[in-house]
């Protein structure tokens, strides 16, 4: 088991079945939770007990592989390597909030979205809940400051790992750990439907946001392999539930291709789907990367489409570009060490 799937009671199990003490469980949690993941670094846990860890857990497999700064605005790329040999990406990105970290959910993604980086790649496996929590703490740690959101959009279908997305969630809104609370956390899913519903029903207070990109269910079946499965109907449907029942506002994401799906008649339909809902479009001026057949919308397209949303009623941001010379922006991250290899 990787060292930070631990809980504090799981590691309390741990040292009742060794005959540690029971503060000895608190003590390695907290070191932990600073991002101590290899045991070299717990200066006040006696060698035997560092090393029956190291024999029973993972422990220094989670490693950086390189790191990136953008020139532009001081975005912070990661690439992380984990036990087997898979690689991860994690984004730092810096607001006058403080810091935001864009963490991935698996290696690679089988959701095949046309114009995202991340599904050239191919798929790995699914992270763990701590593998999850890893891209937080030792991010945190790389950059000498405190992350006070986190958004996981990076690669992968959050949603397709539900399970362990769940299980990451309760260890950092744990107060024995990093007990960052629910609001401060995001998650994107390409439209799940069944898992919306399943999320809907824990009540959580963490941030829904669904991956839209066509106000059709025509269009939008040829760029996201997702719609042959759930129309557009089924995920607001599900949508619907979710902010009647808990009362949040669901953020629809909506990336502009040129040419694609960028018209004022798309902007016009997509206003006439979300009409009276409780909802927020977050407009991305989408990211190029090698290889795409997709072309970001000129800046005058992306303009006239945000005020049509405001003209027709519906709340619309376009939302900042951050890490572009990086290939750390929205829909451009790729296991990129893995392929060079």
């Amino acid at each position: 088991m990787f060292c930070l799937d631990l809980s504090l009671s799981d590691l309390n199990a741990w040292c009742e079945a060794k005959g540690y003490p029971k503060y000895r469980a608190g003590q390695i949690y907290r070191w932990l939770s600073s991002g101590a993941i290899e045991t070299s670094e717990m200066t006040n846990i006696p060698k035997t007990i560092r090393e029956q860890l190291e024999s029973d857990f993972d422990f220094g497999s989670f490693h950086v592989i390189d790191k990136f700064v953008s020139k532009i605005d001081g975005t912070t790329k990661f690439v992380y390597g984990l036990a087997d040999g898979n690689v991860i990406e994690t984004v730092v990105m810096r607001y006058k909030t403080g810091l935001s970290v864009c963490i991935s959910s698996q290696a690679g993604c089988r959701m095949g979205c046309r114009f995202c980086a991340s599904a050239k790649a191919g798929f790995g496996r699914n992270l763990t809940s701590g593998e999850m929590l890893a891209q937080v703490i030792v991010s945190q740690k790389q950059m000498g400051e405190k992350i006070s959101k986190v958004v996981v959009m990076g690669i992968g279908e959050p949603f397709e790992n539900y399970d362990n997305f769940i299980g990451f969630v309760k260890l950092i809104n744990s107060p024995d750990g990093m007990n960052l609370g629910a609001r401060h956390i995001t998650v994107s899913t390409c439209g799940l439907v069944p898992r919306i519903k399943d999320f809907t029903e824990l009540g959580l207070q963490v941030n829904l946001a669904v991956s839209l990109h066509a106000p059709n269910d025509e269009l939008r079946r040829k760029i996201m392999p997702i719609a042959n499965k759930y129309t557009i109907a089924e995920v607001l449907a599900a949508c619907r539930e979710y902010t009647q029942k808990t009362g949040r506002r669901i953020t629809y994401e909506y990336s502009l291709f040129d040419g694609v799906n960028d018209s004022l008649e798309d902007a016009k339909a997509l206003a006439g789907l979300l009409k009276g809902e409780l909802a927020h479009v977050n407009l991305i001026a989408a990211n190029e990367f090698p290889g795409s057949e997709f072309k970001r919308s000129p800046r005058k397209n992306v303009k006239a489409f945000e005020e049509a949303l405001k003209r027709y009623g519906i709340n619309a941001t376009l939302r900042r570009e951050m890490g572009t010379d990086i290939m750390a922006a929205c829909g451009q991250l790729r296991r990129s060490v893995e392929e060079d290899k």
